[in-house]
């Protein structure tokens, strides 16, 4: 099989794969303690929430907390061309708006609701919104 490369993207017999940019919202309180260990293992083994992307290429572009001016930070994201925010597990498991927070993201992002650990939450249902970059 040939494979050809031209600015990022890939091209295949019958497919073009084009990098997935994706960044990572985790909980503010959470970092005081975490180390984003369980988020960046799983992103960088394509497990979890990141199985998903198995058969593309993928590039992390941001891993921010959900403290200070968000609504800055998703700017600063959808400048720098990220189409998938995934949502951290600390961030469905312990922050209040979860649900409205995904709701709000996908405005402009498809989000996966957290990143490693059970697709089920302990205490509420995992939110996740795509269709705009991914199925």
């Amino acid at each position: 099989m040939y494979v050809f490369v031209v600015a990022n993207l890939k091209i295949y017999p019958n497919h073009i794969h084009k990098m997935l940019k994706i960044a990572i919202l985790v909980r503010q309180e959470t970092t005081d303690k975490c180390t984003g260990k369980g988020c960046l293992q799983t992103f960088f083994s394509k497990t979890a929430s990141f199985a998903r992307y198995q058969d593309r290429e993928i590039e992390l572009v941001g891993f921010f907390h959900s403290g200070g001016d968000l609504d800055y930070k998703l700017g600063k994201m959808k400048e720098a061309g990220v189409q998938v925010i995934h949502v951290s597990t600390c961030m469905r498991g312990k922050y209040g708006g979860y649900e409205e927070l995904v709701k709000k993201i996908a405005r402009d992002f498809d989000v996966i609701g957290y990143t490693h650990g059970s697709t089920d939450g302990k205490t509420r249902k995992t939110e996740s919104v795509t269709g705009k970059f991914i199925v």
